[in-house]
């Protein structure tokens, strides 16, 4: 059995400070995912340099196949203790995630990582190995589909100290918070977002502490095909169907002329859908069979539009709220992040004229401009994309 290993991280930074001094590295290998989360001694600038530093080498060094024994020592050597403080210059957790659920982690003075499954906080089996001098913690262990990892830096057991929560969020208190919260959400994102947000508002708007959280969802795969723009040559229609169609997949279409393509070579019809009427998105159509159907660019553009403000948004503003509409763009976003874990593209060829000139060279098309922005926007998410010109 495999899984899709979801993985989304949000940080604050300690107020006042443009720079945060954790950082986090992930890795997707063909049938893995390496994530590395490192917390620099102090904060700003120099808790940067260090927590970038152990993180770059840490992850470049087991990408390369190297063991967590000749990692951590390199970067135990790299970075030695703080002779003032007798603290590390920088603590790290790594993981490593296979597509069957096997894990193997290793933590360094990090707050410990929760395990959540079913409604219940798992404890994790560590054992002690002794690294140059360093005691590292390590675990071995097979995770289960709907299971959730999270990778916390100290900021948030720290939040609220001296305001809201006298002694902070306790390590327990934030257990319990995930396995409330990660009953309720389906991605990674929408459980890091929240956990941050809380955070925040623990903080006050004012980190005492660089903040971040990391968490892996162990998900089943969730397929859609999106089918836009008419292929360049009209005979192949019917083969650009029956291949969009094939897969198991939720099926989306984009765009007037494709919708009619879809509906003519599979005997349906496309009936408009006026029940939600937005000035900024054109309106959506039904064809049966078929989870969404929505106008082109426009619709396409919006829906990145609004996906990228969700990914790149200051941590305090709770966007995915906005998802909850019934226009084209809202819809289309809200499956591509909440249902989506690999997306298949098939893109018609064919310049249409209302775009710009028929002469200039398809590279340049406006169509295929958009096509490339929502790749690297699910890119971002950790979606696997795969194109095909039609």
């Amino acid at each position: 059995m495999t899984y899709f290993i979801d993985i989304a991280h949000n940080s604050l930074n300690k107020d006042g400070e443009e720079l945060c001094g954790d950082k986090v590295e992930v890795i997707r290998r063909d049938k893995s995912a390496i994530v590395v989360m490192a917390d620099g001694l102090g904060s700003g600038v120099k808790a940067n340099i260090l927590s970038t530093l152990t993180s770059k080498i840490a992850i470049t060094m087991l990408k390369e196949g190297a063991s967590i024994y000749e990692t951590v020592d390199t970067i135990i050597n790299t970075l030695p203790v703080c002779k003032v403080r007798k603290l590390a210059y920088s603590t790290f957790t790594i993981a490593e995630i296979q597509e069957n659920g096997e894990a193997y982690l290793a933590e360094y003075d990090n707050p410990p990582v929760y395990l959540l499954r079913e409604g219940r906080l798992v404890p994790l089996e560590r054992r002690e190995t002794v690294i140059n001098g360093t005691i590292v913690k390590e675990s071995n262990f097979q995770l289960e589909k709907g299971d959730l990892l999270v990778i916390i830096s100290d900021g948030v057991v720290h939040a609220g100290v001296g305001g809201v929560l006298n002694l902070g969020w306790q390590w327990n208190n934030v257990g319990e918070y995930l396995n409330r919260a990660a009953m309720n959400q389906k991605s990674a994102r929408k459980v890091s977002r929240n956990l941050i947000d809380t955070c925040q508002y623990l903080y006050m708007d004012k980190p005492g502490d660089d903040t971040t959280v990391v968490a892996i969802k162990i998900r089943d795969k969730e397929v859609i095909d999106l089918f836009t723009g008419p292929p360049k040559d009209p005979l192949k229609d019917k083969e650009a169907v029956e291949k969009f169609m094939s897969g198991s997949g939720k099926k989306i279409v984009c765009g007037g002329t494709a919708a009619k393509i879809v509906a003519r070579e599979l005997g349906k019809k496309v009936i408009p859908n006026m029940d939600f009427i937005d000035p900024e998105v054109p309106p959506t159509a039904e064809i049966d069979g078929i989870d969404l159907v929505t106008e082109g660019v426009l619709t396409l553009s919006k829906t990145i539009e609004k996906m990228n403000r969700y990914i790149d948004s200051p941590y305090k503003d709770n966007l995915f709220e906005s998802f909850d509409k019934e226009d084209g763009a809202s819809r289309l976003a809200r499956l591509l992040i909440e249902d989506c874990t690999h997306l298949n593209l098939w893109v018609g060829k064919a310049v249409n004229p209302a775009h710009q000139n028929p002469d200039f060279p398809i590279d340049l098309s406006i169509k295929l401009k958009v096509v490339n922005e929502l790749i690297k926007t699910m890119e971002k998410l950790g979606t696997k994309v795969s194109l095909t010109y039609i």
